[in-house]
């Protein structure tokens, strides 16, 4: 027992949807470790992306699961709450791209031979299917924790804080498309789109790293951090307008590349495929930091963790 009475462990962590959602997480993440490692396998870089992306959220689960169930968040000084509900947001977004990516790469409707036959295409079959599951076990979490009118809760759970993980997710997948042969140093604007990317994406991790660390209100700025986030966010949309509008331009025009795909371009690395990812997520990020800013005047900032 504890000095207040209380016990020292947390049954709500356990006896609640919220701990029945992080429950079924550990259980279908468990799954799709030992599928992957016993029979279903995974290589090249797409397959280690996967095998990481469930390994690192079953670890994340775990600790968040355990420190929940013993009280220790109590002991530590960070917004606990900041944190638990932006990993799970994270988690959501990198296992829909797991679902997405590995039943692409390694999921095939004949049976192959020299994969192990059938008994290997139908451990990845269970794989995905369970990582697709897994992928709503997280988007609950996410909706039992979310800010809900009359209830103070931290940044990270309000609209505004959830895109800011959408926001650099996103971001993190324009750097893959960049560093996959999209041949931007060919050209200075499309420098200036790389530096565009860096520079948000650099900021926004900020944000999120202060908000979760609790720390907003001992900033050494003249302005209060919700305005600082409010006016990043600003600018941000006004980089990202500019940028959509420059590589499309300086990747697809005739003049300075190619409109359409060419012929005989490789499936798996062609600079083309590269420059549209480019362009279509950038234009994503820019809707997203505008709905970002929309939400952000519908807000008070709370820079501790909600009680």
């Amino acid at each position: 027992m504890d000095p207040q009475g209380g016990h020292y462990l947390n049954k709500a962590a356990v006896l609640s949807p919220l701990g029945a959602a992080r429950m079924l997480q550990l259980l279908l993440g468990c799954t799709i470790i030992a599928l992957v490692a016993h029979s279903a396998g995974y290589n090249h870089a797409y397959g280690i992306y996967c095998m990481f992306v469930w390994c690192f959220c079953f670890a994340m689960t775990l600790l968040v699961f355990t420190m929940d169930v013993t009280r220790l968040p109590c002991c530590m000084p960070i917004s606990w709450d900041n944190l638990t509900v932006a990993f799970a947001m994270l988690a959501t977004l990198m296992y829909v791209a797991a679902s997405v990516v590995y039943p692409v790469y390694f999921l095939h409707s004949q049976c192959s031979k020299s994969e192990g036959g059938c008994e290997v295409r139908n451990y990845r079959i269970a794989v995905t299917v369970c990582s697709s599951f897994c992928c709503f076990a997280y988007a609950a979490e996410v909706f039992l924790t979310r800010a809900k009118p009359g209830r103070v809760v931290g940044y990270m759970a309000t609209m505004s804080g959830l895109l800011k993980v959408v926001q650099a997710f996103v971001a993190c997948i324009i750097f893959g498309a960049l560093a996959n042969g999209s041949e931007y140093n060919r050209h200075i604007p499309t420098h200036y789109c790389v530096v565009v990317y860096s520079l948000c994406f650099s900021i926004t991790v900020v944000v999120i790293a202060v908000t979760v660390s609790g720390k907003a209100s001992a900033l050494p700025l003249r302005f209060p951090f919700d305005r600082f986030v409010i006016i990043y966010t600003f600018l941000a949309m006004l980089l990202y307008l500019s940028a959509a509008l420059v590589w499309p331009i300086f990747s697809f025009d005739r003049k300075y590349g190619t409109p359409g795909r060419p012929d005989g371009c490789p499936w798996e690395n062609c600079p083309w495929d590269s420059k549209l990812v480019v362009a279509v997520f950038t234009h994503v990020n820019m809707v997203l930091y505008f709905s970002d800013l929309i939400y952000s005047q519908r807000i008070r900032f709370v820079s501790h963790s909600a009680a």
